[in-house]
């Protein structure tokens, strides 16, 4: 009786798998039908708060998930069962060669590239069926909400910087290379001071954690704390400037530069010319500055490589921070403790640690390829770096050997800021964007940007204000307007 040979028997298994598999695709598709009634049934017989439609939908979803997990399951199966013949062939084979230590090494290396094969193209279907069904899954849920609510307009060259008030009455600061700082009122869109007290451009502005007291940074080479009161109008009605819309629907129309015209400056505008205080240390342009906790203490950033830390009682420098090895770009305080994170052109940030008063110590992160544009603290042990390398790292504080998460763009990132509760990053762009994503990295929405709304040039910085119900996010830019938004990210997006 004749002796099938090892490949012929192999040959007929597979075919007689293809074949079974085939049957369970058939199988699996008569009962598509019967699952999907069965399903209309289950909904209707459960009781439940949500709506009819969305819990059909949901159904329909985890039944397309079963659908292909079954199918994977099955190509598993027969995978493992192509792992076990080869397995028996080579062992048959090998023991034509026993005794040969050439030859079973040989075998040895045969066997292990083939089972790798096997094993990449196992995993390279699984992934290949599991982003099918999450890209399916993000199709169907509920998406991000971007309103522009209100847009403020008044400042003759493009705006560096904004910061919201910590203490009542709460109001939008913003800093421009028009030499000048203004205050505007969040619901009216009002300008309610304007400070007029640098001779360049100013480049950023903080205020004070307790009393209404602003800084600002210049390209004077100073840094001006100055007083402020104000008094808020008379809230109006939101004008309906855009309807709400889904984040990624609006398309770029135009390319065109629209900002050219003249902007009339607030021509009833009180404005301030003297400062309360002014820090004077610096070689260069001073860049940013902020408060340390406290508001006794702050901190600036110049492009003479080096940051200072003065007294605001006396506006004595305190400490000099040098280590850097070109222009810093950005400073920030932590909101708790007394950390300082500042980074520069030499694609590093730098870690200052002032909690013990005899030990000032730093740490040297290097994550990035290009100028890191800035580094700011989250409220728990995160930092949250940008870069001209357009990426965005999250690093934490007590591991900072390697960043936990990055998030790769296609445009250079500026001034980023992350929300108190919600914990969403708002990443400002070169190419006029602005991109919100999580703590894990994963791209939660777009701001809308057409050539009715949003951005027309470069977009400089972001900042969140989540005790305002109007506006919870602002932004602005190099189109000489700050703009507020109404930023709803459903719960779901979130926790996807």
């Amino acid at each position: 009786m004749p002796v099938e040979s090892g490949s012929s028997a192999a040959a007929r298994q597979a075919k007689q798998k293809r074949k079974s598999h085939s049957l369970s695709i058939r199988r699996t598709n008569s009962t598509e039908q019967d699952r999907s009634g069965l399903q209309r049934d289950m909904v209707e017989g459960q009781d439940s708060k949500l709506p009819l439609s969305l819990r059909s939908n949901l159904l329909d979803l985890f039944s397309q998930i079963e659908r292909e997990f079954e199918n994977l399951y099955i190509e598993n199966l027969e995978l493992r069962r192509e792992i076990e013949t080869l397995n028996d062939r080579l062992t048959a084979e090998g023991q034509t060669f026993e005794g040969a230590d050439l030859a079973k090494g040989a075998l040895k290396t045969k066997a292990s590239h083939s089972t790798s094969q096997l094993s990449q193209k196992l995993k390279t279907t699984y992934k290949a069926s599991t982003s099918k069904i999450v890209s399916s899954f993000k199709a169907t849920t509920s998406r991000a909400v971007c309103q522009l609510v209100r847009e403020y307009v008044g400042h003759r060259d493009g705006i560096w910087d904004l910061s919201i008030t910590r203490t009542q009455p709460m109001v939008l600061g913003t800093a421009s290379a028009d030499h000048s700082a203004m205050l505007w009122s969040i619901e009216t869109g009002k300008c309610l001071l304007k400070y007029m007290g640098h001779q360049g451009s100013v480049n950023s502005i903080k205020f004070h954690p307790t009393e209404q007291m602003a800084l600002t940074a210049s390209g004077d080479q100073t840094a001006h704390i100055w007083r402020y009161m104000v008094q808020l109008p008379t809230p109006q009605p939101v004008a309906d400037i855009s309807q709400q819309t889904p984040c990624e629907d609006d398309v770029d129309f135009s390319d065109k530069d629209e900002a050219d015209c003249e902007v009339e400056g607030p021509n009833d505008c009180p404005s301030i010319r003297v400062a309360t205080t002014t820090l004077r240390s610096h070689q260069g342009v001073v860049i940013a500055a902020d408060w340390l906790v406290g508001g006794k203490q702050v901190v600036t950033a110049s492009w003479d490589r080096a940051a200072n830390l003065y007294d605001v009682e006396t506006s004595e420098l305190v400490h000099s921070l040098t280590g850097h090895d070109q222009e810093l770009t950005h400073c920030c305080t932590h909101p708790t403790q007394r950390l300082v994170v500042t980074s520069s052109r030499d694609t590093t940030f730098r870690l200052w640690d002032f909690r013990d008063p005899s030990i000032h110590s730093v740490n040297v992160f290097q994550g990035h390829t290009d100028t890191v544009t800035s580094a700011v603290f989250t409220v728990g042990d995160n930092v949250v770096s940008g870069s001209d390398d357009r990426t965005v790292k999250v690093w934490d504080l007590k591991n900072m050997r390697s960043p936990i998460a990055t998030i790769r763009t296609d445009s250079a990132v500026n001034r980023i800021s992350v929300s108190v509760n919600q914990k969403i990053i708002a990443l400002p762009h070169d190419n006029r964007q602005v991109r919100l994503f999580d703590m894990s990295g994963v791209r939660l929405a777009r701001l809308p940007r057409s050539n009715r709304q949003g951005h027309r040039r470069m977009v400089c910085c972001s900042s969140w204000c989540e005790e305002n119900s109007t506006c919870n996010l602002f932004t602005c830019g190099f189109d000489r307007q700050a703009i507020g938004w109404n930023i709803n990210i459903p719960v779901l997006l979130q926790e996807k």
